[in-house]
């Protein structure tokens, strides 16, 4: 067994540059994941949209799996090993490799090459994400957890917000006139019919991830060194095991897990695929998902900011389930969305297209729903991360969100997987999506009995 983890009193440098990595880390996500790249792979990448989604939905899925079976190791692993900077810049490297290589994903070639890029960018930034918020119960005291943990999420997404527009601003051109949005040629001739407007983002995100991740490094302070690395990976199987066991102790943690591991899933298959069903269903382009996107993000970052307010009142499992019931009902209006009605074909709308972004009524209603999904998918993951900070020792963090992680990703794959199969069986993306709320609804229902803290087996609040 490890020895207690001392608590490092943590500086505000400290604490604010510990938060920059969520600042470092969120475009990825939100440029190469969601809003242009994804979206590029999809609808101009692949032969055709079903095919497209389908081919991402696998992408996300192996990503998935890989998570699945490493993130507790490595989570034990960084216990017995205490430094947690070192495996974080192992695996920015990989991220950053990855990322760069994006922009050889020309229309035409061959999909294996983004696929696997893709697949070792997410593994490595999630594989990153587990070291970096394992530090967390140590460094924060537990009253500030959430408050601090939402503010960071926040600013992921101001982050991912401001690659965003200048993506947009700058480099991004409409295929019909070769300009960026504010009407200028996109920078080092950057040409959108080659795709270099979505390809770009890869490399871009790398470069952000990089210079801003150098913070944490050189003002957090880091665990001291524990035992050396081979003797860790050797224990680290026999940890694991040790850690499940204990788990069946702790039902009320274990229920909070297995509600998050389901509820998770469709969280990341809608962030993953909501994107890449708006483009291929409206036929969207970089500028659109650009746009779309940065409404998303605004809203998000409100969400965030005053989540952090509810979860320091209310606790972080209310926050959860307020988060949960926003995005059933809002995946709900997506799916029910589509050119010339909305909710099913209850309200029809005119097929008129008013020209500029967003053109039809139809596009309107799907913007509006996914203003929803912006409120709440930042509070639903940040309240989880401060929820599960709560309910363990600084001493045990790393173990425990190497199990929290493998929760997020266990059965990660099955929603890409499901919304994929169901997309190529009913040959409709639509009925594809349709998935996902079965895993927030399911997720949200064991949620409910868990007790908060999951430390505690007599609170249910």
């Amino acid at each position: 067994m490890n020895h207690p983890e001392s608590v490092v009193p943590a500086s505000k440098k400290a604490i604010r540059s510990w938060m920059l990595f969520d600042w470092a880390a969120q475009p990825f996500f939100t440029v190469v994941i969601t809003f242009i790249f994804g979206p590029y792979f999809v609808s101009r990448l692949a032969s055709d949209p079903v095919a497209g989604q389908a081919a991402w939905g696998y992408t996300v899925t192996i990503a998935g799996l890989a998570i699945a079976l490493m993130a507790p190791v490595l989570g034990a692993v960084a216990d017995a090993t205490g430094a947690r900077k070192r495996w974080i810049a192992f695996f920015a490297a990989l991220k950053i490799i990855a990322l760069l290589l994006l922009w050889f994903a020309a229309p035409g070639s061959a999909l294996w090459l983004p696929m696997l890029c893709v697949i070792v960018a997410m593994v490595a930034a999630e594989f990153s994400i587990v070291f970096n918020d394992s530090m967390m119960p140590r460094l924060i005291a537990k009253e500030d957890i959430g408050r601090v943990s939402n503010i960071a999420w926040g600013l992921g997404y101001l982050g991912g917000l401001v690659v965003l527009f200048s993506v947009l601003l700058l480099l991004a051109g409409n295929p019909a006139t070769g300009k960026t949005l504010i009407g200028i040629a996109p920078l080092f001739g950057l040409d959108a019919s080659r795709g270099e407007d979505a390809r770009i983002t890869g490399p871009y995100a790398a470069l952000w991830y990089f210079i801003f991740i150098l913070p944490m490094f050189l003002f957090t302070p880091d665990s001291s060194k524990g035992v050396p690395l081979k003797t860790a990976i050797t224990s680290s199987i026999g940890e694991l095991k040790n850690t499940l066991h204990e788990l069946k102790q702790r039902a009320g943690l274990l229920r909070f897990l297995a509600a998050r591991m389901i509820y998770q899933d469709g969280v990341n298959g809608l962030l993953a695929l909501g994107g890449t069903f708006a483009a291929g269903m409206f036929g969207w382009q970089t500028i659109e998902m650009g746009i779309y996107g940065i409404l998303l993000l605004v809203i998000a970052i409100g969400g965030c900011a005053y989540a952090g307010r509810l979860d320091a009142r209310m606790g972080s499992k209310k926050v959860i389930l307020l988060s949960l019931l926003c995005l059933i009902v809002a995946t709900i209006g997506v799916i029910s969305t589509g050119p010339g009605f909305t909710l099913f074909g209850l309200v029809q709308f005119s097929a008129l297209d008013s020209g500029g972004l967003f053109a039809t009524d139809a596009e309107k209603a799907y913007v509006g729903f996914g203003l929803l999904i912006g409120l709440a998918f930042g509070p639903v993951q940040a309240s989880s991360r401060s929820f599960m900070a709560r309910s363990v020792s600084a001493d045990e963090a790393g173990r425990y969100f190497g199990i929290y992680a493998l929760a997020g990703r266990a059965t990660a794959f099955l929603a890409p997987m499901a919304v994929a199969s169901l997309t190529l069986y009913t040959d409709s993306a639509r009925i594809g999506m349709a998935a996902l709320i079965v895993f927030l609804v399911v997720g949200l229902a064991i949620l409910l009995k868990a007790p908060y803290p999951a430390s505690s087996s007599n609170r249910t609040n």
